[in-house]
């Protein structure tokens, strides 16, 4: 591939030299669209040719693209947008990036330095507009200093606490000449911190003395690598693991500890065993991913916190014990002391796996259209062909059928938003996950509000070669906000709309649609669409919602005294 120094002609500027930082980060893809500001660095991108660009059709699109392969990867997602209205429309996903502690780095063009102090066209401050969204928002002005502000840009994002960051380059700046000998820095070695040995007493010590300790597990499990780790130290205690939505799969659903998630809006199985617990180890948890009023209200539950940052003050996250470090190496060590020690349990909740199984394998035979939520969440995890094929779930009444009941036996394989809990995310972040993973059926499950805010990046998804199902849930409203306002008060307003011909509208952008029209039609044609091994298929299927209070009334009438 060509490069700025095969181009005898060209004199190399500060664009020039911040894409070599970007391929030294080892920077492969970056989404996003082009503005009038930002043709610099565009025209530097195709002289280098190292890194593939995906044009998205939509600013959203190209960020939750990012975010996803930076969730998948745990290696920062690149995105870029024009000033202004462009980077406006990235600040959702960055923010979604942010909340859930993804590592990301948006990059944002600016009008030239010489307008920036004055009203002038579509000039907005981004710094201040990306600074609390971020952990890190900065602009170049001078061209000597792009070296140091990428490297810090990408190194910031993979900190302890993960997370977005922003570079904004302005026109101007991006048209300079490159310093002579400006170079991108050397990538350090990651550095690995494990606890003091007194600090590992101190919480095996916490430990011996509990009667009924749990262990809650958060997506800092899979970012740090630790699923064998955390599987360890649950036999080790011989103690059940819940996880967060954002951490399902962290541990198997076939081992007999694993309790399924915690996170629902109301008291749901899993909330009895919190019940009874006197000990918390909290493990890859941060109390974005859900209130821990729901497992903690009387915060009178003694907690470790095991995590690569300390978590935010939070009336029912008292701390007894604060572990900051790599997590994999704090296991390891708390395993080794608690095995030398023959600390364990026997702390088992099978009614809970009980309940579950029936509400999983009651349904799987219903043959009510439209269909039950629990047939759907059943023929899905049947039709997906292996263990690790990827599933991405829009937040919906959906989200909280498929968090509750789909089997997930690896991390990332049912990936769920619920730090920031946005909408419309999982139909872009598909289009990341299969370019991610070439060959892997990738589906996105969203519900039909979900599905109208970011349909025009089918077209991307088919002009890139995605290899991507779309399952669409049909019910014509904004479900769970019908949910909720049916158990605020009885009844619901303003959520209710009209749908085009979904189907037909997948098609229109060259993609292969399928309607369901009986139960016993969606198994087979999701197990199809997820096997024809090219394209991009929709698949809209009619939900019955009216289980979603029937829950609720089953949830209230669950008795665990006896």
């Amino acid at each position: 591939m060509s490069t700025p120094n095969q181009h005898p002609n060209h004199i190399r500027t500060v664009a020039d030299l911040f894409v070599e930082c970007l391929v030294n980060e080892g920077v492969e893809t970056m989404y996003g669209i082009p503005g009038e500001e930002n043709i610099p660095l565009m025209e530097a991108l195709a002289r280098d040719g190292r890194i593939r660009f995906i044009l998205t059709r939509h600013e959203q699109g190209a960020g939750f693209m990012a975010a996803t392969q930076g969730r998948l990867t745990g290696k920062p997602g690149v995105c870029l947008a024009t000033l202004g209205p462009g980077a406006l429309n990235l600040t959702l996903p960055v923010a979604q990036a942010n909340s859930a502690n993804t590592p990301l780095v948006a990059i944002c063009a600016q009008g030239n330095v010489t307008r920036l102090y004055k009203e002038s066209h579509q000039i907005i401050d981004l710094v201040s507009v990306f600074r609390p969204l971020t952990q890190w928002t900065s602009m170049i002005v001078e061209p000597a200093s792009v070296p140091e502000m990428v490297r810090k840009a990408f190194a910031i994002t993979q900190r302890n606490r993960p997370g977005a960051t922003c570079l904004i380059l302005p026109e101007d700046v991006a048209e300079m000449p490159a310093p002579a000998g400006a170079r991108p820095f050397p990538l350090p070695e990651r550095m690995r911190f494990a606890p003091t040995s007194d600090t590992i007493e101190r919480a095996v010590n916490i430990i011996r003395a509990a009667r009924h300790p749990i262990i809650l597990a958060g997506n800092g499990v899979a970012r740090g690598d630790a699923e064998n780790e955390l599987l360890a130290l649950a036999e080790q205690l011989n103690v059940p693991v819940a996880t967060t939505f954002e951490g399902k799969g962290v541990i198997s659903d076939r081992i007999p500890l694993a309790l399924g998630v915690v996170g629902f809006m109301r008291h749901d199985y899993e909330n009895f065993a919190f019940d009874e617990a006197d000990l918390i180890i909290a493990v890859g948890f941060s109390i974005q991913q859900f209130d821990p009023k729901k497992i903690n209200p009387n915060d009178d539950k003694t907690i470790i916190h095991i995590n690569t940052f300390s978590e935010d003050t939070d009336a029912h996250y008292s701390t007894a014990l604060n572990i900051m470090g790599d997590i994999n190496a704090t296991l390891q060590s708390l395993i080794a002391q608690l095995n030398a020690e023959h600390i364990t349990f026997g702390v088992s909740h099978p009614k809970i796996h009980e309940l579950l199984t029936h509400e999983y394998e009651a349904y799987t035979h219903d043959d009510s259209f439209p269909m039950k939520p629990q047939r759907i969440v059943a023929d899905t995890r049947r039709a997906m062909e292996t263990d690790t094929d990827i599933t991405l779930v829009d937040t919906g009444a959906l989200k909280m059928w498929m968090a509750r009941l789909y089997p997930t036996y690896y991390s990332n394989t049912c990936v769920i938003d619920n730090s920031l809990s946005t909408m419309a995310w999982t139909l872009p972040g598909a289009v990341a996950a299969s370019l991610e993973h070439p060959g892997r059926p990738v589906l996105a499950v969203m519900g039909d509000g979900s599905f109208m805010m970011n349909v025009q990046e089918i077209e991307t998804a088919v002009r890139v070669g995605a290899r991507i199902v779309i399952l669409v849930w049909v019910d014509e409203a904004y479900g769970l906000i019908k949910w909720k306002m049916d158990l605020h008060d009885g009844s619901h307003e303003y959520v209710d709309f009209n749908n085009p011909d979904v189907v037909a509208l997948g098609m229109s952008f060259g993609a292969k649609g399928h309607f369901i029209e009986s139960a016993d039609e969606l198994y087979p044609t999701l197990r199809s669409a997820l096997r024809s091994g090219s394209g991009i298929d929709i698949i809209a299927c009619p939900v019955d919602y009216s289980e979603n209070m029937k829950l609720i009334d089953k949830l209230g009438e669950v008795d665990f005294s006896g």
